[in-house]
């Protein structure tokens, strides 16, 4: 019998012969290698420009002395005229008939699913992702994909015929595009948050203007051949690759701007949203960072609760937005949870995440080794660290950015239970009631996800009509705090953590890039 590869595989779970989803994969991350080092212009109006100016040079996290491109640097000038073809061909895209929009945008969905494996050796290899967080990624952007296109078919084109105030009246209310949006995308997640960002903006009749994070510009360059190759008309999608520091600004302070659309980290997120708006209020939609909380109660099954604490503070090495990066552990199971959690740290099996069953791999650069080595120092003046601690050594572990996962049990009124840190480094603290673990858990600015394992359905309960986070779970084993999909698990932030209350993944989101026009037509005789 010919083996058949997962049909399926997310964050959390995967499905299917694993032996022939790693021969796949093997394959393409063989072709990718051989790819590699290649010069790459960005793209604007469908042409490709290359400047003089000094490239961005993309190096892998794994092995820093492996390039995997040099990528033409945009500047200032090259915002405006990207800006400019953006406005000149958004026109056409909106006038085209919605469903003609959303059959191209699916055929871009079609298209990564084709090219999956390339596209999650690519990411295993730009970002650190071992292959199944990589292949999750993939997967999730055709998913995206589609279901944004789903929300626009189910409101038919978001057009409403409403009700009369006179006989002779016909009113219609109808959403319509604002015009060019500005997508700026992260690292982590570099081609489900950038193709979801994007899709959403282009299904509701939007043009883009798309920068990929400096550290995954290949993954970026993906993405544009995707909606390239599936029928985007020129002009309507519009690629630049540089630095934040250089054309982050002139990209949302554009005047030919309509709006923002931004994952990143909340302070420039809330410069962001401060600054946009002068002339008048635009729409800034921006998933900004997160400070998440597990609680476990003394009810919990704390095999579960080790577990998914485990997963979800150092899957992609506690470099997402919703990782587990704190705990709020009853004291009375606190020293068999912590010994079950130590246990499966212990089991991770780190090293070149690109390889079969390498679960843990760098972080994305020295900055965040050193902000982990910041971490550390204080924990052991506050604290006990309790695994971890140092950087790995030896081996593949001397060519990158590799740190140890990391737990410490500190006292509550450490900071290290405060500040988003992004790095593999997990603080645990033990409170005495339920009680006491929510207005812990609810302290922070942030308000992105939460997690709680126990075991009575009525702490559950109030753990979800008291905890002030968007995104909550209960007694999840295969992530406390992770694993968010589209159309299953909105995903919101409260407070500093997102803009509009309303949140990718979820039914609501579309429509976010829309504004609405009421229409009144008096009927003649």
């Amino acid at each position: 019998m010919t083996a058949t590869a997962p049909g399926k595989i997310t964050y959390t779970s995967a499905s299917g012969d694993l032996d022939a989803f790693h021969q796949q994969f093997d394959t393409a991350l063989t072709a990718v290698r051989a790819a590699a080092g290649k010069r790459h212009p960005f793209y604007i109006a469908g042409r490709p420009v290359d400047t003089g100016a000094e490239r961005l040079v993309d190096r892998s996290p794994i092995d820093t002395s492996f390039v995997l491109g040099t990528f033409a640097c945009a500047g200032a000038a090259h915002v405006d005229e990207a800006v400019l073809a953006a406005r000149a061909a958004q026109p056409g895209w909106a006038r085209l008939p919605w469903r003609e929009r959303l059959a191209t945008l699916r055929r871009a969905a079609g298209l990564i699913r084709e090219r999956k494996y390339e596209l999650a050796a690519i990411m295993a290899l730009e970002v650190g992702k071992s292959r199944l967080e990589a292949m999750g990624d993939a997967e999730e952007s055709a998913d995206l994909i589609d279901y944004y296109c789903q929300q626009v078919e189910d409101a038919d084109g978001f057009v409403r015929p409403m009700g009369r105030v006179t006989p002779v009246e016909r009113n219609t209310d109808v959403l319509r595009p604002y015009g060019v949006f500005t997508c700026i995308a992260p690292f982590n997640f570099p081609l489900a948050l950038s193709a979801g960002m994007s899709s959403a903006a282009l299904a509701a009749g939007n043009a883009v203007v798309y920068k990929p994070a400096e550290h995954t510009p290949w993954t970026g360059l993906k993405l544009y051949e995707v909606y390239r190759d599936a029928g985007i008309p020129a002009g309507v999608f519009n690629l630049l690759f540089g630095h934040g520091t250089e054309i982050g600004d002139p990209l949302w302070q554009h005047p030919g701007v309509d709006g923002v659309v931004f994952t990143g980290s909340k302070a420039i997120g809330l410069r962001i949203y401060h600054g946009i708006s002068q002339r008048w209020i635009k729409p800034c939609l921006l998933e900004l960072g997160g400070k998440n909380a597990t609680i476990v109660l003394d009810s919990a099954d704390l095999d579960a609760a080790a577990e998914g604490v485990m997963r979800s503070a150092f899957s992609l090495q506690n470099q997402k937005c919703s990782a587990t990066s704190r705990v709020y552990v009853h004291r009375d199971v606190a020293r068999p949870f912590v010994e079950a959690l130590l246990a499966k740290t212990a089991a991770i099996r780190a090293g070149d995440p690109s390889e079969r069953d390498v679960y843990f791999g760098p972080v994305i650069n020295q900055r965040s080794v050193e902000r982990f080595e910041q971490a550390v120092a204080q924990a052991k003046k506050e604290g006990t660290i309790l695994a971890g601690g140092a950087r790995l050594k030896g081996g593949v572990f001397d060519k990158g950015h590799f740190v140890a996962p990391t737990v410490a049990r500190l006292p509550l009124s450490s900071s290290l239970f405060a500040e988003e840190l992004f790095v593999p480094f997990l603080a645990i603290g033990e409170v005495g009631s339920l009680d006491e673990a929510l207005a812990e858990t609810n302290k922070v600015e942030y308000g992105l996800t939460a997690g709680i394992f126990s075991a009575r359905a009525e702490e559950v309960q109030r753990f979800f009509d008291e905890v002030e986070a968007g995104v909550c779970y209960a007694n999840k084993r295969t992530g406390a705090t992770t694993g968010a999909w589209p159309g299953a698990q909105p995903f919101c932030g409260w407070k500093g953590s997102g803009s509009t209350g309303k949140g990718g993944c979820g039914p609501y989101y579309v429509a976010q890039f829309l504004r609405e026009q009421s229409r009144t037509v008096i009927e003649t005789a």
